[in-house]
This record gives C-alpha cells, sequence and structure tokens, in this order.
C-alpha cells in the first residue's frame, strides 16, 4: 500500500473521506515492531483535516541513568492542511482547536502519511525521557567515573595564586 493520499482521490471519495490504517516501522525511529495508526482524511472544502489515532511500542534512553527502557506510544493526531497557498483568501471558515496547526501543501496534490506520521511521532516524544518514576539516575559508581586514566593529569594540578 502506498504512504500517498491525492486530493483528488479524498474529493471523489464516498461522503469525501478516506480512512487509511497504517502499520509499518519508521526509518529513524527506534521501535519494537511497528507503529500503527488509524487514520481519517476528510475534505473540508479548502482544507484536508486529517484525524485518527497512533500507537506503538518505541525504545528509548533515559536521560537519568543512560538505560534503554520501552515507552508506549499513543496520541490523537488532528492536523489540517491547506490545498492551496495560506495567503490565498478562503471562501469558507474552518474552526481550529486548541493546539491545531494548519499546514500548507504549497500547491502538492498529495500528503505523504509516512512523513506525517514520522514529524507526528517525533513531536509527541516526552520531553525528559525517564524509565521510571523510581529512576534514581544511579548508573556509574564513584570509581568509575575517576577511573578514567586520561584524566589522571588533572588530579596533582595545584593553582598558584597571584601576586
Amino acid at each position: 500500500m502506498s504512504n500517498i493520499v491525492t486530493i483528488e482521490e479524498i474529493e471523489n471519495s464516498d461522503e469525501k473521506t478516506v480512512y487509511y490504517d497504517f502499520s509499518q516501522n519508521i526509518e529513524g525511529i527506534d521501535s519494537v515492531g511497528p507503529i500503527s495508526a488509524e487514520l481519517t482524511l476528510k475534505s473540508l472544502g479548502d482544507f484536508i483535516e486529517v484525524s485518527g489515532n497512533v500507537k506503538g511500542i518505541l525504545k528509548l534512553t533515559c536521560d537519568l541513568c543512560l538505560k534503554e527502557f520501552e515507552y508506549n506510544l499513543d496520541f490523537d493526531l488532528d492536523e489540517i492542511f491547506a490545498k492551496h497557498a495560506l495567503l490565498d483568501n478562503y471562501g469558507q471558515e474552518t474552526e481550529i482547536k486548541d493546539g491545531q496547526f494548519i499546514t500548507d501543501l504549497n500547491g502538492e496534490d498529495k500528503i505523504d502519511i509516512y512523513d506525517l506520521l514520522y514529524q507526528s511521532v517525533i513531536l509527541n516524544l516526552p520531553n525528559k525521557k525517564v524509565c521510571g518514576i523510581n529512576c534514581s539516575g544511579d548508573n556509574f559508581s564513584k570509581e568509575e567515573e575517576l577511573s578514567d586514566p586520561r584524566m589522571d593529569v588533572f588530579k596533582n594540578i595545584q593553582i598558584q595564586p597571584k601576586d
């Protein structure tokens, strides 16, 4: 199945709506199995609304202890695409919900679902990746940190005060 949905395909479908199921690994995103999404693409006159749910299990590295852990990804997608340049006047008003953005298709006649999902997954990653609520961040003992022989040169530095 192609990861491209054309505007023409949406406009010519029943109720100007296309249902799209996605289940693939996405390059650049380390996941356990495929990322899956159930999407609805609907024509709203001068706009295309893409909505649905995205799920998957990602492999992330904890920011505190540096151990790898699995993160359950589950979020709702709600994007609006403008069919024509955003500077053009639109004949129809469209309500924009809180947190929603309008993406200009810049004259393109298609929507790349793969690219949309890649960007959406990246934007929905947690700002601070922590393996668990009880993570202490202790991954190294003090002896391990100081055992690097390249650092020995700094152990005997003495700073003389200026006169």
